[in-house]
């Protein structure tokens, strides 16, 4: 239980440390739904949490099989 807690804890102060070093005006609450959503996914966090500008769409690749039509 007290590992849960601290857990908890840890976790609040990194997201309240990464809301100041981005300078985003987002709750903690807004920031830990969009982590929770996105917990595998390789992208930066200030893209992520969109500081950055959005990149360009990648191409549809035309030699990738598809599964389904």
């Amino acid at each position: 239980m007290k590992s849960q807690i601290w857990i908890a804890v840890s976790v609040y102060v990194l997201v309240a440390i990464i809301r100041n070093r981005l300078k985003l005006d987002m709750s903690l609450h807004t920031i830990l739904q969009i982590l929770s959503v996105t917990p595998f996914e390789k992208t930066p966090l200030d893209q992520l949490l969109g500081t950055d500008p959005p990149q360009k769409p990648l191409p549809d690749l035309d030699k990738q099989l598809k599964l389904f039509d």
